[in-house]
């Protein structure tokens, strides 16, 4: 049998986004740096996702800051961790928790695609050598981290998994219900290095338990990254077989 999680995420959908709509229009941002640290997840991955998603195998954990130099909302930075897994035979990073230095644009975040972002602040220093990265929230830094010794590569040796947010939307009643995100990168420049994290305080990113055990990858982008229509979501707490639910889409004039 594939395994499943068994993590109820009703438990602390509480301060997740509420969402009133699933109809949001694209967001273009560009030349945004986009960092992303991969590592191999330690832990129990079952007891870390809901029973709609399998794990990776192996677990996984991924790092991504995004740095946007200006928007509607004007600059901001903010920082995700996520949790490897499947939907289905899908690859997926399952967000629970995340950071912003904008109460802006973590507004618009959270009301548009249900990104679970706190305000805190966040940094990331790209720079000749390395990109270093942290989070401090009330004074506690709960994520470092760092891509050392970048070298260039092309933006098709990049790939990005798609979100899965946790979000709580009122249809008939309030749900819970994980939205997924996926935008779409053209990208400018594109380096790897090796990734190191210092410091991870995983009950900061509601993953109990969790720690970065092996490093797999490192990557920094510069990139015009669109956010996208919302098109599936998934119940967390059905079967994986019957969890993805395909959302209407506006039809062509």
């Amino acid at each position: 049998m594939p395994l499943t999680g068994t993590r109820d995420l009703s438990t602390i959908a509480d301060t997740a986004p509420l969402l009133t709509s699933l109809d949001t229009e694209e967001w273009e941002l560009k030349g945004a740096q986009h960092l992303q640290l991969h590592y191999e997840l330690g832990g129990d991955r079952e007891a870390l996702l809901p029973p709609a998603l399998h794990p990776s195998i192996p677990p996984t954990l991924l790092v991504n800051v995004t740095q946007v130099p200006d928007s509607e909302v004007g600059a901001f930075t903010f920082a995700t961790v996520r949790v490897g897994c499947r939907a289905g035979a899908r690859p997926r990073g399952l967000l629970v928790k995340g950071y912003c230095d904008s109460a802006a644009a973590a507004s618009v975040l959270r009301e548009r695609w249900g990104l679970p972002l706190d305000v805190a602040d966040v940094q990331l220093d790209p720079s000749y050598a390395r990109a270093t990265t942290s989070v401090t929230v009330d004074g506690t830094c709960v994520l470092a981290g760092e891509l050392v010794d970048p070298q260039p590569i092309t933006g098709a040796d990049v790939q990005y998994m798609a979100t899965l947010a946790l979000a709580r939307v009122t249809r008939d009643g309030e749900e819970t219900l994980l939205l997924q995100v996926d935008p779409d990168y053209t990208f400018d420049r594109a380096q790897r290095g090796r990734a190191r994290l210092t410091a991870f305080e995983a009950e900061a990113w509601n993953l109990p338990g969790a720690s970065a055990t092996h490093p797999i990858s490192a990557s920094l982008t510069t990139v015009d990254m669109t956010l996208p229509r919302l098109r599936y979501l998934i119940h967390p707490d059905r079967d994986p077989l019957k969890a993805v639910e395909r959302l209407p889409q506006p039809q062509p004039a």
